[in-house]
């Protein structure tokens, strides 16, 4: 039992690593994450503040590796222009601009009106 779940940790671990490594998209959304986890301390947000932030950065990750999932999937099936295909990519892709336009307008409610008392 314990070692089915061992694989299955060990394939995610894998994938997280393979999408560092090769998805600039994901190296982005973790440099604006550590920018805004730094930003939260530098101008001290509350608690719960703090756990909206992590929350949005935690479903961003998850959105934009769902993403890349179906991208490389898609491309799997046929590298050629598919009509197909590519609406599949884009509305995955669509799935990741909805989600930061909203935690864009979220953390910008939160780091406003703190910077704004600066």
């Amino acid at each position: 039992m314990f070692k089915k779940h061992t694989i299955s940790f060990k394939n995610a671990y894998n994938g997280l690593v393979w999408s560092l490594k090769t998805q600039p998209n994901y190296r982005i959304h973790l440099f604006l994450s550590l920018t805004s986890i730094i930003f939260g301390f530098y101008l001290k947000i509350s608690y719960f503040e703090f756990l909206l932030i992590i929350f949005l950065i935690t479903v961003g990750l998850a959105i934009e590796t769902i993403n890349t999932a179906i991208e490389e999937a898609t491309d799997t099936i046929d590298t050629k222009i598919r009509e197909d295909i590519k609406i599949a990519k884009d509305v995955s892709a669509a799935a990741m601009l909805i989600y930061a336009i909203g935690a864009t307008v979220i953390a910008g409610i939160i780091f406003l009106s703190k910077i704004l008392k600066l």
